[in-house]
């Protein structure tokens, strides 16, 4: 139930920092109410590759600043698209973790729809380009992974939505 007290707030009405800000609370709030529903809270460890992208939260003990900059790297992920379906990359799951040491250095683990994929040469490239175009990122690094494989199940709702599966 809702608290009446609290005001709704529109996030098109927030500056952009204060927009990461409230992302990252709601996530924080919604990865708290998933731990108490669940005997095994999420977390970023290796188990969380058969998720989908909903699950790649921030840890929970990052410092504010380290969120927003997670928040920043999901917002550019979300900018790049696989050439052949029009959803992009996160939402598709291809993203199998994100992590951002106290430098600031993003390492991402991504996969492809398929080992064969014509973008398998350019597409890791673009991530890490549109990564390190984030001012607080001081280098971005993809690593390539095909364990597990990818699949429609790791796609979120609104990628089988845009597609027209649901």
């Amino acid at each position: 139930m809702s608290d009446p007290s609290r005001k709704k707030v529109s996030l098109n009405q927030l500056p952009d920092t204060e927009k990461l800000s409230k992302i990252v609370q709601r996530a924080e709030e919604h990865q708290r109410s998933k731990a108490t529903d669940s005997a095994h809270p999420p977390s970023l460890s290796s188990d969380m590759q058969n998720q989908h992208p909903s699950a790649l939260l921030p840890p929970a003990d990052w410092p504010i600043e380290r969120k927003l900059v997670h928040g920043k790297v999901v917002a550019a992920l979300k900018k790049v698209y696989d050439p052949e379906i029009p959803v992009d990359i996160y939402e598709l799951g291809l993203i199998y973790g994100i992590d951002i040491d106290a430098e600031n250095k993003v390492k991402i683990q991504m996969t492809l729809t398929s080992p064969g994929c014509p973008v398998a040469g350019t597409l890791p490239r673009e991530v890490e380009t549109k990564v390190e175009a984030i001012d607080e990122v001081l280098e971005a690094t993809v690593d390539l992974v095909w364990d597990p494989p990818w699949s429609r199940e790791r796609m979120s709702e609104a990628a089988m939505m845009a597609l027209g599966m649901l």
